[in-house]
């Protein structure tokens, strides 16, 4: 059964994970992966529960989340300073907000909640809002002392407008909705996303951001796909509708590959063996993303599992790898034939196309207003903030904060055979 795959792939990958034993730290991998891949693992094994009511991973997902929230609850981690950008940060967002929408078990009183935890996440990265430099938009890092705090790239501004639009509708609060809009525009109109919805990775502050990398991934459109449909069942205005049918015409072109038609491919690195431990996962937040879109805008399901299910059966077939024959390779494109690597992003990867086979059986996101439980704080992340340019005990406000580092990427070998179990 699907959800019989799905739980192997689960459980292989938590292999993966140590931050639940005695003496590991919560909420971190081990080398060579980096503090925001957590987080956005968690946002896999989120939706492995709401999929599938499996509970087995629930405690360490809550324990590794709430350990990471930093002194001012906030996703601004001290122990975090050198891998900080607002796409880091922003991925334990998501998974926050993932949580309070699924209604995901809410944490004890004492600690911070689920929806306060996005809110606050949110305020900081809108009190990052660049003016200055390329007419608006968030710098790729946090800190300025990190390389990468003169980049703009598209995946903070995505998360940024994804959880702008998502707490709008959880909230029903028009300010979320209106920075949504902001960030999208802002997008636009730096050439970051092309007229015909091709969505590129940055550009540098000292070019004005006129230097765009036109490299291409498949969570850039993902990450617009479901902030789109989620500003369209939010607002109801038309052209949202527009946007959501052109970002999924032109994610087609992960799918496209004449021999394995509708099967997902991260084209800038797949083919050529260059894809790193981060790029490894990136196909598991399209997939994720797909999927969730369909509950916002119902009109996509065909076109969606039109890719999905090739994919989910293709990626199946890949997990027949390591010493217990059930890790799971990147490329699934190669059918049954492993392809010799293992790892965190395989595996959610995998996880995240088999489980969004089960979207149709799932309620749609929770809200205030429809049964979520989660409690908010509007104001959270509005007051102090840990910065290690500051001397030790001094206190840096949101509306001077800094930012930058570049994640290093490191390129990972493993992971694949429950194929038969979802065929």
């Amino acid at each position: 059964s699907i959800k019989a795959a799905a739980k192997q792939v689960a459980e292989d990958l938590m292999v993966f994970y140590t931050g639940d034993q005695p003496g590991d730290t919560p909420g971190n991998l081990p080398d060579p992966y980096y503090w925001w891949q957590c987080g956005a693992m968690f946002g896999s094994l989120l939706d492995y529960y709401y999929y599938t009511g499996d509970d087995q991973f629930n405690a360490a997902v809550t324990q590794g989340m709430l350990h990471q929230v930093g002194p001012y609850n906030d996703y601004m981690t001290p122990n975090q300073t050198k891998t900080t950008g607002n796409d880091d940060q922003g991925f334990w967002a998501l998974s926050a907000m993932s949580a309070a929408e699924q209604k995901f078990p809410d944490p004890p009183s004492d600690k911070p909640q689920w929806l306060a935890l996005a809110q606050a996440v949110f305020n900081t990265q809108a009190s990052r809002w660049d003016e200055e430099f390329c007419g608006g938009g968030l710098r790729w890092q946090v800190f300025s002392f990190n390389t990468g705090w003169d980049y703009k790239n598209t995946i903070s501004n995505g998360v940024f407008f994804n959880l702008a639009a998502r707490l709008a509708i959880y909230t029903g609060n028009q300010t979320y909705a209106d920075w949504a809009e902001k960030a999208w525009d802002w997008t636009v109109a730096v050439g970051q996303m092309s007229p015909d919805y091709h969505f590129y990775d940055g550009a540098h502050t000292g070019e004005n951001c006129t230097d765009i990398n036109r490299i291409q991934w498949t969570y850039q459109p993902g990450v617009y796909l479901l902030g789109a449909a989620v500003m369209y069942n939010f607002t109801e205005d038309e052209k949202w509708r527009v946007h959501v049918d052109n970002i999924l015409n032109t994610t087609e072109r992960f799918f496209s590959l004449p021999a394995v038609p509708n099967v997902m491919v991260e084209t800038a690195c797949e083919p050529y063996n260059t894809c790193n431990t981060d790029n490894f996962s990136f196909k598991a937040y399209l997939a994720r993303w797909m999927a969730a879109t369909t509950k916002m805008a119902p009109w996509t399901y065909d076109v969606v599992m039109e890719m999905v299910r090739p994919s989910a059966a293709a990626a199946a077939l890949q997990c027949s790898g390591g010493s217990s024959g059930t890790l799971c390779g990147a490329k699934w494109t190669d059918g049954a034939k492993w392809d010799g690597s293992t790892g965190v992003g395989q595996q959610m990867s995998a996880l995240e196309i088999m489980q969004s086979l089960l979207i149709s059986r799932v309620a749609p996101p929770l809200t205030n207003s429809t049964g979520g439980t989660s409690i908010g704080d509007p104001t959270a992340g509005s007051g102090p903030t840990f910065n290690p340019d500051l001397p030790q005990g001094v206190i840096q406000h949101r509306d001077r904060v800094g930012a930058g580092f570049l994640t290093a990427l490191i390129i990972l070998s493993g992971i694949g055979s429950v194929w038969w179990m979802i065929s």
